[in-house]
């Protein structure tokens, strides 16, 4: 890969973005474009939400009126990608996540906000590349192994981040 910029925007108020949460989600996209061989320059948008503003957007695009974590909204289909004009790079499409969701879902399954991070944003990268685990059987299995591949390989593998250090 030669170069993948990553536009991260943080459109909600009401949480803290912890230091070096940007640096780990350029590194998320960085390590899924690796895992899957591809080269080129390409652009993905990160946009940090509220609830709110999340549920508005999964009821709008995908027609159900719920809070959720994360969404992806690909630029392309069976591999064929739009390219930026101007820089010539392919645009994979846009990430949003819910900023209380990560706090929430990090407590929930016990493990640090870097890796519900780190996990929210390689699901929704192999998501702008066409993996989907929707429909369940192995397309989920398949996607599973990826995310669980790339996290290992930021150190941020499963059973390192269940641990909890009161116990």
């Amino acid at each position: 890969m030669d170069k993948l910029k990553v536009a991260i925007t943080n459109m909600q108020k009401e949480m803290k973005i912890p230091t070096g949460i940007r640096l780990l989600i350029r590194k998320c996209c960085h390590a899924v474009l690796q895992l899957e061989g591809m080269s080129g320059n390409f652009e993905v948008s990160v946009s940090f939400l509220d609830n709110e503003s999340i549920r508005e957007l999964n009821h709008k695009y995908r027609n159900k009126d719920a809070v959720t974590d994360v969404l992806s909204f690909p630029t392309g289909e069976n591999g064929k990608f739009e390219i930026n004009q101007e820089t010539g790079a392919t645009m994979l499409g846009d990430i949003a996540i819910s900023i209380p969701m990560v706090y929430k879902q990090a407590e929930q399954y016990g493990h640090s906000i870097q890796r519900e991070f780190a996990y929210l944003t390689v699901h929704s990268m192999l998501h702008l590349l066409g993996y989907d685990h929707e429909a369940g059987g192995l397309a989920q299995v398949r996607m599973r192994e990826k995310e669980e591949e790339v996290l290992a390989r930021l150190g941020l593998q499963r059973d390192a981040s269940y641990v909890r250090e009161d116990i």
